[in-house]
């Protein structure tokens, strides 16, 4: 066994590495760019080495940089966590011409499977179902086109070294493809440095599922089950679980011996994800297998009870694996929800900054589920604009699928972030949903619940109780510390400029009642935790206990309960009345403005001062977190004035392009 290893990565896998290799006794060295020099990871591990600037292709993927690390702190073996030089046969090669091990599959499984043309050309002699497509080298927009006619509309662009759902696009049309080919394209070229495409047949309704496999270099491999990805934004896994709501013993047991066949083939040595686009009907296809962890890995570890961090360890030091197939079983069920510094309310654009508050839900076991959080960031981080925007993997665990979902809800709400935009209220909303619960999910989930994108969600009944008991029992507080005499107990508490009325007493002088106006029925409130200043209050409302995100404010209180926000004052009736006479604010009128969704650098401006532009024409393109976001026109109009020029650095809300 190893004695120290290396790790090739950052964020939250690298510390995700360092706790399994500090359970099993092994020193760890993290390599670090400088956005990186005083990060979790780098406090955490034995040894930190300094790689180059902060950008990854002058540190992470410098692969001179990774070997000379490893020279000098003379580690036996290099973890590459995901991303980066994970995937990259010639970098696993390179390490095993220098006697360095790499803790990944062999570089000729990784050619063979990591490059998705020559993976599906693979699979497909291996006899594993294939999803109609072209794999050849396409020379233009123009013959990318005609293959795509040939295919058939919908048809998937997809970057051949991608992954991170970057360098993905769906075209419906000619001009889709047109456009979309050559954005491709550039996205890969800029995020893999290769810029090879290959095209497929978009399943309608699809759904992801993958096979998790693993292997040891003695010709063992399992497979540890499937998991669902469906829930998806731009390509992007927010959601998952496992096991698959969708499949069935016997279609499990299928893809499962369709994975492990195809890994065999290989020789494949590792952990490694083969995943599949399923049909609501349960048939499948190969889409791609990925070399490498993934992301969602916890899940899967969380269900078999499997360190699939640790295995690969083992496996890349020549260990036998310790098990076999037959001593493998699901157990319970796991969701893992992907929290992100992206602003929901804003069309999930990414949100860079400094992490002002993270508080964080209590890991290990709770009432009826388990909590898992995988992160690498602490209070006081700062979100870089060079790296994925993700804060954490929060997973939960229970015996039922239902109970899993309920934990996540629970510990979504014990989540607290301020300093940046995050997506907790949109994932919490996700865990209310009908549909999600029932399973029914498909790749287009989030498009088609939320066609509009994110604006919130309206309180049901019991949000709305926990608004008004919060905000009253928060008023009370306040209200008894700055020593007012009134003894008031009747109150009006308008969430947004809803108005209901309260009467407030207590019960045995412990918990709150709260009668309310009109409806014939009282709240309790009790195991009340909060006093000024505290940014989380917890209770029990009706026997139930939940956590409310709260902040004073001018007037009142904002107060978040799972996926809803809302502005909440606690008025007399008297003032609630005169309140309710007052103008609602006009929001200003920003419609003749292009203005920058994020801060970014200005790849191209495509109009000039007096072009006519058309609705759905591009204006600009703005490029940050490895991803190129592409500005058209919301309606017809005349260019008046350009504010910015390919190569400006824009922050959020820079104005780029103003109509007449």
């Amino acid at each position: 066994m190893f004695s120290r290893i290396l790790i090739a990565n950052r964020g939250e896998i690298a510390v995700r590495i360092i706790r399994t290799a500090r359970r099993m006794g092994i020193q760890t060295v993290v390599v670090h760019s400088d956005a990186d020099a005083g990060s979790m990871a780098v406090e955490m591990a034995d040894e930190a080495i300094h790689i180059g600037p902060s950008p990854a292709s002058e540190s992470y993927l410098v692969q001179d940089r990774i070997v000379e690390a490893v020279r000098r702190s003379g580690a036996e073996a290099v973890h590459p966590g995901f991303g980066f030089l994970s995937e990259n046969p010639v970098f696993a090669r390179r390490l095993e011409a220098e006697g360095i091990a790499f803790i990944g599959p062999n570089p000729h499984a990784i050619e063979a499977m990591g490059d998705k043309i020559t993976s599906k050309k693979f699979a497909a002699q291996a006899g594993v179902s294939t999803v109609p497509g072209y794999m050849g080298l396409i020379e233009s927009d123009e013959h990318a086109i005609q293959i795509a006619n040939e295919i058939d509309y919908p048809v998937m662009i997809k970057a051949s070294a991608g992954g991170g759902g970057k360098g993905i696009r769906v075209a419906h049309s000619d001009a889709d493809m047109a456009e979309g080919f050559s954005a491709v394209k550039a996205e890969a070229l800029t995020a893999f440095g290769d810029d090879r495409v290959f095209l497929e047949k978009f399943i309608i309704d699809p759904r992801h599922i993958e096979i998790q496999v693993l292997g040891d270099k003695h010709g063992n491999i399992v497979s540890l089950f499937d998991r669902e990805c469906s829930i998806q934004r731009r390509n992007q896994k927010v959601i998952e679980e496992a096991p698959s709501p969708l499949l069935d013993d016997a279609t499990r047991k299928a893809m499962s011996e369709q994975a492990v066949a195809l890994a065999r083939a290989v020789n494949y040595d590792s952990a490694g994800t083969v995943e599949f686009v399923a049909g609501q009907d349960r048939s499948f296809f190969f889409l791609e297998m990925n070399t490498r962890l993934q992301v969602e890995h916890p899940v899967t570890e969380l269900i078999t009870g499997v360190d699939l961090v640790e295995q690969m360890i083992r496996s890349a030091a020549g260990e036998r694996m310790a098990f076999g197939q037959d001593d493998l079983k699901i157990n319970g069920w796991a969701i893992e929800s992907r929290i992100y510094a992206e602003d929901p309310y804003r069309g999930f654009l990414p949100s860079i900054g400094r992490l002002v508050r993270y508080d964080q839900p209590e890991e290990g076991e709770q009432d009826g589920y388990v909590v898992r959080n995988d992160s690498g960031v602490r209070e006081g981080d700062e979100i870089s604009m060079f790296y994925d925007p993700m804060i954490a993997k929060l997973n939960t665990w229970a015996p039922t699928r239902i109970a899993a979902i309920d934990g996540m809800k629970r510990a979504l709400e014990d989540t607290h972030l301020q300093g940046v935009g995050h997506n907790v209220p949109f994932l919490a909303a996700v865990m209310d949903q009908e549909r999600f619960r029932s399973g029914a999910l498909s790749t287009s989930y989030i498009k088609d619940e939320f066609p509009d994108g994110f604006r919130g969600v309206a309180p049901d009944r019991r949000r709305t109780d926990i608004l008004i008991a919060t905000a009253a029992a928060m008023n009370e507080i306040l209200t008894e510390q700055s020593g007012d005499p009134s003894d008031r107990t009747d109150w009006i508490v308008l969430i947004d400029r809803d108005a209901h009325g309260v009467s407030l007493g207590y019960d045995d002088g412990e918990a709150l009642t709260l009668e309310l106006a009109g409806q014939d029925r009282a709240l309790q409130l009790s195991e009340i935790d909060w006093h000024p200043g505290l940014a989380q209050f917890r209770a029990v409302l009706d026997d139930e206990p939940y956590t409310a995100e709260v902040a004073r404010i001018a007037d009142g209180f904002r107060i978040r309960t799972g996926p809803v926000t809302a502005r909440v004052r606690v008025l007399t009736p008297r003032m609630a009345e005169l309140f309710a006479r007052l103008p609602e604010k006009q929001a200003a009128d920003t419609s003749k403005l292009i203005q920058s969704p994020m801060p970014g650098l200005v790849v191209s401006i495509a109009v000039e001062v007096g072009q006519e532009v058309k609705a759905g024409e591009t204006v600009a393109v703005i490029e940050a977190m490895k991803m190129q976001n592409i500005l058209k026109a919301e309606r017809d109009g005349v260019v008046k004035a350009v504010g910015s020029k390919a190569g400006d650095p824009v922050a959020a809300d820079d104005v780029l392009v103003e109509f007449a």
